[in-house]
């Protein structure tokens, strides 16, 4: 990895690439760090200092915008609306029809990339309206004092349009990165988002002086990036033998080739899923949490607010966490797989799995083994997710507390940093392939 890196650098145009990168990634860090106008910064860092229910939510989508929720800036939503869209249409394209056909037509990829960009403005707008919402009910007092159209209709219309612009600016200077720099641009934007947290966390240590507590936990962390590294970079060969053909005097194909299914192909999706599933019961009701009240229909909602609770206790809480992700990757697995339609295009390739005949059989031996290999990375996600719990139930490691002191940096987190950054130096090696990097550079 560190000589594709430093082979990179090289090269003029990979060189301009690299630091063309590093400078979109300045300016949204830089613009991540201008407040919504009017927000109240101190009262909503006070508030996700006290980890209630409602926090649990703001913190994680504080983790997909790159901490700029955590002061309610310009890009207090980053790209999330935009990859909510992609996943809406992800899942709609095999159920509608005229969806399923566009993305089999020359070009189809681009027109739903098109399609994705038109739905994430309107899911800007109303995830805005709803983020400001939610943290003027849950803080406690007034965040945004000239947000609600019955108090101020155009301070309202401007908060909302100013986020919505947030957002379509990060996608853009997502899109910068993937057509002019290196990589995958929006998985950067929330990759340096994530990284940029880092030194907080580590300084949170520092100033505690809990320098063995950071030792141990720095482990811990090298640890689970090893193994996320090893489990992403996992996958089934399945042998492909293409038949032979004739054109005149010549003879074409024979050749052997292989399908790498990959043993988590489904990323950290399943993660934001299920995570997003159990913030949100508790989150609802903590708006109705009443501790002293004896009414069955109280007790049961005080019992789902206290049950779904990320706390140590909650043993509960976390096995069905675990659970859910298990569901949700093969779910996500499942849609993503059928997209792809691998044994149509293997017969249409004339290509096909020696001793199966082409079509429903190759179709049914790939789906069983994509099932089986799916169950390794649904362990390792749900285990991934766990791990914070797991952690603190170690004797002399619950003192710190909380899923970023813990890892330092989230497990939803570290598989996007790991996942970018492997993505990330494929394509540079890719670059390095593409200009014959051996036949030129001493």
């Amino acid at each position: 990895m560190f000589n594709a890196i430093k082979n990179a650098f090289s090269l003029p145009d990979l060189r301009r690439k690299i630091l063309y990168t590093f400078l979109i990634l300045f300016i949204y860090r830089a613009a991540s760090h201008i407040p919504v106008a009017g927000v109240d910064q101190e009262a909503l860092r006070n508030f996700l200092a006290r980890g209630e229910a409602g926090s649990q939510l703001v913190s994680f989508l504080d983790l997909l915008s790159g901490g700029a929720l955590a002061n309610f800036s310009v890009m207090a939503m980053g790209v999330y609306p935009y990859i909510t869209a992609s996943i809406i249409l992800q899942l709609l394209t095999p159920i509608i029809p005229q969806l399923e056909r566009i993305a089999k037509d020359p070009g189809g990829r681009e027109k739903l990339n098109q399609y994705t960009y038109w739905l994430t403005v309107p899911l800007a707008a109303l995830q805005g309206y709803g983020q400001a919402v939610f943290l003027q009910r849950s803080v406690g007092i007034n965040v945004l004092p000239n947000f609600g159209f019955d108090v101020d209709p155009l301070g309202t219309i401007a908060t909302i349009a100013t986020m919505t612009a947030g957002t379509i600016f990060a996608v853009w200077l997502g899109g910068l990165i993937t057509e002019q720099g290196i990589g995958n641009g929006v998985s950067l934007i929330i990759f340096g988002g994530i990284v940029a947290r880092l030194p907080q966390n580590i300084g949170g240590f520092i100033v505690r002086e809990d320098y063995v507590g950071l030792i141990i936990f720095s482990l811990i962390t090298a640890a689970t990036v090893g193994v996320i590294v090893i489990v992403q970079e996992g996958q089934r060969r399945i042998p492909v033998q293409y038949g032979k053909r004739v054109r005149g005097m010549r003879v074409y194909g024979g050749q052997s080739a292989h399908i790498p299914l990959r043993v988590n192909s489904a990323g950290m999706i399943p993660l934001i899923f299920a995570q997003s599933v159990m913030i949100f019961p508790s989150t609802i009701a903590s708006y109705f949490y009443r501790p002293e009240a004896t009414d069955f229909f109280q007790r049961m909602i005080n019992g789902v607010y206290e049950t779904l609770q990320p706390s140590n206790d909650a043993w509960l809480y976390w096995i069905m966490y675990f659970l859910m992700v298990i569901g949700f990757t093969y779910f996500y697995t499942d849609v993503i797989f059928r997209q792809q339609n691998l044994a149509e295009s293997l017969q249409r390739q004339g290509g096909f799995i020696p001793g199966l005949r082409p079509g429903k059989r190759t179709e049914e031996y790939l789906n069983r083994v994509v099932q089986r290999i799916t169950l390794v990375g649904a362990i390792f996600l749900g285990s991934v997710a766990i791990l914070p719990w797991v952690v603190q139930l170690i004797p002399g490691l619950e003192r710190t507390g909380g899923e970023t002191q813990a890892l330092l940096i989230t497990s939803t987190g570290l598989l996007i940093v790991v996942g970018v950054v492997l993505d990330t130096v494929r394509q540079l090696e890719a670059q390095l392939l593409m200009r014959h990097y051996e036949g030129f550079i001493k």
